[in-house]
C-alpha cells in the first residue's frame, strides 16, 4: 500500500502536477501552539527538481505558514486524488519563506505567473516522499477555480495589499512573527 521514494520522479512529478489543489501543513516548536492545515488552489505548486518545490504565496486572512517555517522550517505538502484512482502523495522538508522584493522572491518568480495578492514564495527542500493508498478519500468532481481571492486583492490595489499585510499578517496565532512590510 503505502510507499516511500527516494525522490520526486517523473512518475510522481506527473501525477502531481495533474492535482487541482494541495493541503501544507507547519506548526510552531511549542508543544501547545497551534498546528495549521491550508488548502491551496490555483496553479501555484512548482517542482523545481527532484528534491525541492516551491510555491506562490498569496495573501490570506492568517500568516501561520510563514510564521512557522521561521520559527523552525518543518514542513508537509499533501495532494490527495478526488478522481478515480485513489492516492495520496506527502513531501517532507525544510521550508524557507522568500518575501516579495528580496532577490530570493524575483529569482524563483520566473517559475510562476505574477497574481494579485502576492507575498511570498515558500520553498522547502524534500526529505523523505511517500505515498499511501487513498482509499478513505471520497470521490469530488472538479468544478473550476474560485476568482474571489484574486479579485478581492486586484480590486484592492497593491497599496491596500500592504496595509493588510502589515496589520493583519505581522504575527501568526501564537505571537510569532509573520510577514515584515517596510
Amino acid at each position: 500500500m503505502a510507499k516511500v521514494f527516494e525522490r520526486i520522479d517523473d512518475a510522481l512529478r506527473a501525477w502531481i502536477e495533474k492535482q487541482k489543489m494541495f493541503f501544507v501543513s507547519t506548526a510552531p516548536l511549542s508543544a501547545d501552539g497551534m498546528v495549521n492545515c491550508s488548502p491551496k488552489g490555483y496553479d501555484v505548486f512548482r517542482i523545481l527538481n527532484d528534491h525541492e518545490v516551491a510555491y506562490l504565496d498569496l495573501t490570506g486572512s492568517g500568516i501561520e505558514t510563514v510564521a512557522h517555517l521561521q520559527e523552525n522550517g518543518r514542513i508537509v505538502f499533501m495532494f490527495c486524488s478526488f478522481e478515480q484512482t485513489p492516492r495520496i502523495v506527502r513531501l517532507h522538508g525544510k521550508g524557507f519563506v522568500h518575501q516579495r522584493g528580496t532577490p530570493e522572491f524575483e529569482k524563483l518568480m520566473e517559475h510562476f505567473e505574477p497574481r494579485p495578492g502576492m507575498r511570498s514564495i515558500i520553498r522547502a527542500e524534500i526529505s523523505r516522499v511517500s505515498d499511501s493508498c487513498g482509499y478513505g478519500v471520497p470521490r469530488y468532481e472538479y468544478l473550476g477555480e474560485r476568482d474571489t481571492l484574486l479579485n478581492y486583492w486586484s480590486n484592492k490595489g497593491e497599496a491596500e495589499n500592504e496595509t493588510y499585510r502589515k496589520t493583519r499578517n505581522a504575527s501568526s496565532l501564537d505571537g510569532l512573527q509573520g510577514i515584515i512590510v517596510h
